[in-house]
């Protein structure tokens, strides 16, 4: 019991078909598919299909899988009662959590692990999350939450319900680009968190509330929102260098605990896997700069570019996924705090998959501790060495 690695890095925690990441290439791969091929190629529900079953589907897979989606696609009236009576400034992964803990005690396969059981309940996700996303940031800004469009692709719908309105080719596109870039990254700490909770036969819910709780972490999901903060205090694309300059020498006369803090580090730099570029932020930082010009908001984005040099060529971090995906939620108007949701409705996809493989091949997951504590002792030795003293 000796050995041990902080963090579990790098220690193969199981075994998995779904989704594999190339670290020292920046290659990031779903089902084999390099994911270069799939964002942008293949629509979100078709890149979904072929994470929890393995292949991409056919024509006729397709129109059955969408219009699977498209039946789930009702807010549970419990839900949005729920989401009604919350307080407006609830953070809207905490409502998510919520509403998906509430979903449960309405799922008609809530008690049931088989898989097809196991099945309906994925479909039923994909849909509550966006739904609850974007009905809560509808009614915390002051709107009635409404239905969304009928048919239409899954990102289509996701942004009628936001905005109220059937949203324009091009942006639906850029949105389903960004769910496929999302939808999954192999063991990451929300996905693993999933893995545990169904690995004791949680119910899917309960192990979806687990990944919720666990995306929320400025060391996971939440960097988006700390990265679009950043930028917006920076403003100017001449103050980047200083900024990071300074921020960084902060950083260096820290303690090891006092760097943890997310105000102490340039947030969507550095992975525990990636040694070079994140692959997904490639193809994110042409999309930020195209809706960057194409929204009026070149200037944030010309800010991302100052700080993305100053940070690699002090630190020589790799930029992840976070960092130019804030660049482009705020080209489509969306506020930080609101980020992470955006995520996790892209993220439930892979959140699915994973649960679904679990299930179907599941071991409980129980890891030891290298333990540093007192040796073995006993009370009488213990009350003797007091007394002495």
């Amino acid at each position: 019991m000796d050995e041990w690695k902080a963090g579990l890095e790098d220690v193969i925690a199981a075994r998995s078909g779904i989704c594999t990441i190339d670290g020292a290439k920046g290659q990031l791969y779903y089902r084999g598919y390099e994911i270069g091929e799939l964002a942008g190629h293949v629509s979100f529900e078709d890149v979904t299909w072929l994470l929890w079953h393995g292949e991409l589907p056919t024509a006729g897979q397709a129109r059955e899988f969408a219009a699977r989606l498209e039946t789930a696609r009702a807010l549970p009236a419990p839900v949005r009662e729920l989401l009604e009576r919350l307080p407006r400034d609830c953070h809207p992964l905490d409502a998510l959590r919520t509403a998906v803990s509430l979903a449960a005690s309405v799922d008609p396969d809530v008690r049931s692990n088989d898989p097809e059981a196991n099945l309906r309940k994925a479909c039923r996700m994909m849909t509550l999350v966006p739904a609850t996303v974007a009905a809560w940031q509808r009614i915390r800004t002051g709107h009635a939450p409404v239905a969304g469009i009928s048919g239409g692709s899954h990102a289509a719908w996701f942004l009628s319900m936001l905005d109220g309105g059937e949203p324009s080719p091009d942006v639906a596109r850029v949105m389903d680009l960004v769910l496929t870039l999302h939808a999954d990254h192999e063991f990451n700490a929300s996905t693993f968190a999933l893995r545990v909770a169904v690995a004791t036969l949680a119910d899917f819910h309960a192990a979806t509330v687990a990944a919720i709780s666990t995306l929320k972490g400025p060391k996971h999901g939440g960097a988006n929102e700390d990265v679009l903060v950043m930028l917006r205090e920076i403003g100017d694309p001449e103050r980047a260098a200083d900024y990071i300059a300074r921020r960084l020498g902060t950083r260096a006369g820290l303690s090891r605990a006092e760097r943890g803090d997310p105000r102490t580090r340039v947030p969507g730099f550095g992975h525990r896997v990636y040694r070079v570029d994140d692959a997904r932020a490639r193809v994110l930082r042409g999309m930020a700069k195209s809706m960057a010009a194409a929204t009026g908001r070149e200037r944030l984005f010309e800010v991302a570019e100052r700080v993305y040099e100053a940070t690699t060529a002090a630190t020589g971090l790799p930029v992840n996924v976070d960092f130019f995906s804030a660049v482009v939620y705020d080209a489509l108007g969306i506020p930080p705090d609101f980020c992470t949701s955006i995520f996790a409705v892209g993220r439930v996809s892979g959140w699915c998959a994973h649960a679904l493989e679990q299930y179907a091949d599941n071991r409980l997951i129980r890891p030891r501790a290298a333990y540093f504590g007192p040796a073995p002792r006993t009370m009488e030795t213990s009350m003797a060495s007091s007394s002495k003293a």
